[in-house]
């Protein structure tokens, strides 16, 4: 391809706080899950994804509350190392998009080649262009900008599809459940930090 073998992904996922917005159970760990199974499990799926990787380990994560001492059960920050044969990944989940941000989160996915890199801005590209789903490639050739918000999103629709048809177009069983396991194993083995009971 463009960027050669994928060598990692870094995926960020900030998100909006508003709390005001959340209902009770949101700041109770034992039913959201965890801020890496809660917001991080779309960066998992994502590695698996765009690595092509089929098995992965957890190398270390941590979670945290490092800003919202009244609210003990919320986890405000998490990052996670993963590796498989031949590539790794960083995620990186928080609840620290600023108000300021017209959007509800900075959300990025880097995609690191061998040859070059892309960089996709999901929901914004701050400070510059408008709207969202903005695409930038590097490589041995050049430095693209692909502008992707008319590209039709279809994951959503074929993965309710699935579930209801009990096909795999979205997305293969094994793929959705090895990035579930790494979700729940990389919050189960989270070093905890910050004002976490």
């Amino acid at each position: 391809g463009a960027i050669g073998q994928v060598i990692q992904t870094i995926g960020l996922g900030p998100h909006l706080r508003r709390f005001h917005t959340r209902p009770e159970w949101f700041f109770e760990e034992e039913k959201y899950g965890g801020i890496l199974c809660d917001i991080g499990s779309h960066q998992f799926d994502q590695y698996l994804y765009f690595t092509g990787a089929t098995e992965a380990e957890i190398v270390a994560s941590q979670v945290a509350n490092y800003h919202h001492p009244q609210y003990p059960g919320l986890q405000d920050f998490g990052d996670v190392v993963v590796r498989s044969p031949g590539c790794s990944g960083y995620i990186r989940v928080d609840w620290f998009t600023p108000d300021g941000l017209p959007t509800w989160g900075d959300t990025r996915l880097t995609v690191i080649g061998a040859e070059g890199y892309i960089e996709v801005r999901k929901n914004c590209d701050i400070a510059g262009r408008p709207g969202g789903n903005h695409l930038f490639l590097v490589n041995g050739q050049e430095v693209q900008y692909v502008d992707c918000s008319d590209v039709p999103l279809t994951y959503g629709r074929l993965l309710i599809d699935d579930v209801l048809n009990r096909t795999e177009t979205a997305m293969t069983q094994e793929h959705c459940l090895l990035a579930s396991q790494l979700a729940l194993q990389a919050q189960a083995q989270a070093t905890r930090l910050g004002h976490l009971r």
